[in-house]
């Protein structure tokens, strides 16, 4: 699948806004990627998953016993790559303001995890997801995302395997363009403007 396909399927599902956003990051962007808009069709997660798990399987090389992703944004993207690599898909929740596993779910000694994301722009919880699965025992692999927005720029500790890798610009907030300064920000991510 092409890079101008795989954005077709964001701005069909209305998941590729622009203006101003605060992204988890804390950053500023006159881009948004709202994965949870694509992944809301089944057929559609499916088709770019499928993708992505093809890409997963060319460039890590490894055998996967496991799919873990970080909540929120991870969730559906790590359980439908998890469906399409027919393993196990749990996820970490922040639990005051750090990852744990909550409901049962367990990550057995040793064994190989792929950690996987919607959206990479930073690596920031990424690298906390990571940190939380070699914590539990797990033996990180490798990560993957929808979409890395840093163009490959992110570090996360591990290969990083993106479906789509894009550069958007992200700034601080006191380094603001002027034409983005001039426009309201809009958090629409799952942590909230505060």
């Amino acid at each position: 699948m092409d890079r101008e396909t795989v954005l077709r399927h964001f701005r069909q599902s209305g998941a590729l806004l622009e203006g101003h956003f605060v992204l988890s990051s804390g950053l500023h962007s006159p881009m948004y990627l709202q994965c949870a808009r694509v992944l809301m069709s089944p057929r559609r997660a499916a088709v770019l998953c499928k993708e992505l798990a093809t890409k997963v399987r060319a460039n890590i090389g490894r055998p996967i016993d496991m799919v873990v992703s970080p909540a929120m944004g991870g969730v559906v993207v790590g359980y439908e790559m998890a469906r399409q690599l027919k393993v196990p898909g749990i996820f970490f929740e922040r639990v005051e303001g750090k990852f744990r596993l909550r409901r049962g779910f367990e990550i057995p000694q040793g064994i190989n995890v792929l950690m996987v994301e919607d959206v990479v722009t930073t690596g920031l919880s990424s690298r906390e997801c990571i940190a939380a699965i070699k914590a539990e025992g797990g033996r990180v692999i490798g990560g993957a995302c929808l979409v890395d927005r840093s163009g490959g720029a992110a570090r996360i500790g591990t290969k990083l395997v993106p479906l789509l890798k894009m550069k958007v610009p992200a700034y601080a907030a006191s380094k603001l363009p002027r034409d983005l300064a001039a426009i309201p920000a809009v958090k629409p991510g799952s942590r909230g403007l505060k």
